[in-house]
């Protein structure tokens, strides 16, 4: 993505250095970190200086490669500690589990070369398979825009290329629209409490010069019910075996409201979101409870610029601030991945992904 004519990765190797942007200083200044080693990452993981299912999983793998650097030896302890950092995103665990298969049966003196290799390929893939979902989404947007004129699409939180190496996912397309001279804008939910959407959704779209409109969480059913959304897209942090998908908090209320108004809600993922273990989604995935002060408490710049940190919930009052919520596959309208669009179930997930499932018996 371009920032300032100048393009970036959310995660690159520079010089032999990882460095990554950081995500807790949007919009309001780009900053850029380099991680030292596995606790590095692990912290920029955990705090979410980095995020985003797909971003998480390429940067535990760039972790693991630092370890190897510092402790060939101590492959599993590394591994165990940058995967208790975030519990729903199971790209984070995908990508940690494909680095120990590729490194266990190597020799000590062999394993730090290997390891940041295979983190770079884990980063390249990315990138190429969120390309690739830009490409299978964009007939959607093309065909709504030749039959109206224009496209208005609903999307939450951030799934962009800050939420992945590069291109993202729900914003993939809709990228590719905008360059190809698709008139397409964006409704973008605020995402409370972290305000990924406001932050750092409108953050990319500006950049890339998308015509957008940021929102209160609330008010997207409110734009449905009058015409005003054509399509919603989302990303995913795990799309279980069934199709359901969990994502941020706030997206079945609005995988609800497009059932009710008759509109396409579409999930778009690379494979690494999947967990084909898990059958039922709201059973079986577990939900990251990201404690009260986020909700609690809000950060941004006064009119000086200088950053101020304020309480807006009344003092004494307890709060609840579960990161993600579960959208059962029957209100998915269908699923974007690098391979193609299929339905959000098993049945459409085995044409896509046949390789990734037991033979039936």
């Amino acid at each position: 993505m371009m920032i300032g004519g100048r393009h970036f990765r959310s995660v690159w190797l520079e010089g032999g250095t990882v460095r990554v942007i950081d995500q807790t200083a949007l919009p309001w200044k780009l900053a850029i970190l380099d991680l030292a080693n596995a606790d590095a990452a692990a912290h920029a993981i955990r705090t979410m200086q980095i995020r985003g299912a797909p971003l998480i999983g390429a940067v535990a793998a760039f972790g693991l490669a630092l370890a190897m650097r510092q402790d060939p030896a101590a492959l599993q302890e590394a591994a165990a500690t940058l995967r208790a950092t975030r519990p729903t995103a199971v790209n984070l665990a995908w990508a940690l589990d494909r680095m120990v298969a590729r490194l266990a049966g190597l020799p000590l003196a062999g394993r730090a070369d290997a390891a940041m290799a295979e983190a770079t390929a884990i980063a390249d893939e990315d990138a190429a398979m969120c390309a690739a979902i830009g490409a299978q989404g964009l007939p959607l947007l093309a065909g709504i825009a030749a039959a109206k004129g224009r496209v208005n699409v609903l999307t939450h939180c951030n799934a962009g290329w800050l939420a992945t190496v590069d291109h993202g996912t729900a914003l993939s397309p809709i990228y590719r629209a905008h360059d190809a001279g698709i008139d397409i804008h964006v409704w973008v939910d605020e995402t409370r409490p972290r305000n990924q959407g406001a932050g750092l959704t409108a953050f990319e779209l500006g950049a890339h010069g998308v015509p957008h409109t940021v929102i209160a969480d609330n008010a997207g059913g409110h734009l449905m019910q009058h015409g005003q959304v054509d399509i919603c897209i989302t990303g995913a942090d795990r799309v279980a075996r069934s199709g359901d998908v969990a994502n941020k908090i706030g997206t079945y209320l609005k995988a609800l409201a497009a059932r009710d108004n008759g509109l396409p809600f579409w999930v778009a993922l690379p494979q690494s979101t999947l967990d084909l273990e898990i059958e039922d989604g709201v059973a079986g995935i577990e939900i990251e409870d990201r404690g009260d002060a986020e909700v609690t408490h809000m950060t941004g710049p006064d009119d000086t610029g200088a950053l101020h940190r304020i309480r807006v919930v009344a003092p004494g009052s307890q709060a609840a601030n579960p990161g993600f919520d579960v959208t059962p596959a029957r209100l998915v309208t269908g699923l974007i991945t690098e391979r193609g669009r299929c339905e959000a179930s098993e049945t459409g997930l085995r044409g896509l992904y046949p390789e990734r499932f037991a033979p039936q018996r």
